[in-house]
């Protein structure tokens, strides 16, 4: 495998804090007037569980001037996320809401971001050399170019800093579909260039087939031959990585992933998940998982086994965030079910 490991330097992670607001189990929203508060976004979802796994993150964002914003500030810094690159400006948190599904009524999903601090702060606010220096990795994802055209230019202006300083480049294709549509756009353009430039890819076939217009490659027979147009088409890739799931109700799913390299590739086994506590936020822990794995120099098969149990693990927490330990996660690939003493 050509991914080296690399241990020294902070992982930094850029993209919008989120406070997400949720119906209590087996309601629909607004059935009652009780919503459960907590912090999430994609972007900090991984540098949360990075941290937690024993690395040194760094989140970089814009929240608001106010008791949301500090709020969101102090619950990355609780879980030891360096948040000295996040600024703090007038105006509104991104919000969304979230109705957990449940037996045949699946999960449902409302975004309230638009003119956020976030999606509204300047792209030149960002001093990407100054914020990268140090760093071992930039981490984003497709999310925060879909929210604004600042966003957009933040993400892109990261990535060539990165590339250009010798910082490795995570991105997440993390494609949302009403997000571009609110904006009136499809995204493809903008998340090509952005692909183009990554070392290490969380994306699926059905990815690369709408960044490179071809809609052939979504057909998850082609799976190998959507991963050899990906790596002739990105110059930088050095492992595309992604799972697979089969749903057979809303709380019942099986879970797989594997792991390109343009030499091999490998996967992770699976898991057949029941009584699923949480879906949201489960790439983002796998993508941490691969992270993990490639700073701490597992062998190829171990990086897929250990992220592919580390989203495993986070099905059964509540939350964006997974809050699993390294040891916690090694144990339920393991098979180690017993109560802990």
């Amino acid at each position: 495998m050509s991914v080296r490991p690399d241990m020294a330097g902070r992982i930094v992670c850029f993209g919008e804090i989120l406070l997400r607001l949720a119906a209590p189990p087996g309601r629909m929203l607004l059935q009652t007037p009780a919503l459960d508060a907590c912090t999430g976004g994609a972007e900090a979802n991984v540098a949360v569980s990075l941290a937690l796994l024993g690395h040194r993150t760094a989140m970089v964002s814009v929240l608001p001037d106010n008791s949301l914003g500090r709020a969101a500030l102090d619950s990355l810094r609780a879980h030891g996320v360096d948040t000295a690159g996040i600024r703090l400006r007038p105006g509104r948190m991104g919000l969304y809401f979230i109705t957990p599904g449940a037996v045949v009524r699946p999960s449902e999903i409302i975004y309230d971001r638009a003119g956020s601090a976030y999606a509204l702060a300047n792209p030149g606010l960002y001093d990407w050399p100054a914020l990268l220096d140090g760093a071992g990795w930039l981490h984003v994802s497709g999310i925060s170019p879909a929210v604004g055209d600042g966003p957009a230019q933040a993400v892109l202006a990261a990535m060539r800093t990165a590339r250009a300083g010798g910082v490795r480049v995570a991105f997440d294709g993390n494609y949302r579909s009403t997000l571009w549509a609110e904006r009136g756009q499809d995204g493809a353009p903008l998340l090509l260039e952005a692909m183009r430039m990554a070392d290490v890819l969380f994306a699926g076939p059905r990815d690369i087939a709408l960044v490179l217009d071809r809609p052939e490659l979504a057909d998850p027979a082609r799976e190998p031959e959507a991963a050899r147009v990906a790596f002739a088409a990105f110059p930088h890739l050095d492992l595309l990585a992604w799972t697979r799931r089969a749903q057979h109700s809303v709380d019942e799913h099986e879970l797989s992933a594997v792991l390109h390299t343009r030499a091999a590739s490998v996967t992770g086994g699976s898991y057949r998940l029941s009584g699923i506590v949480d879906r949201i936020g489960t790439g983002d822990a796998f993508a941490a998982g691969v992270l993990h794995g490639l700073q701490t120099g597992m062998a190829p098969a171990d990086v897929a086994g250990f992220a592919l149990a580390a989203a495993a693990m986070k099905h059964a927490i509540s939350g964006d965030f997974n809050l699993a330990r390294a040891d916690q996660i090694e144990a339920a690939r393991a098979g180690v079910f017993d109560v802990r003493r």
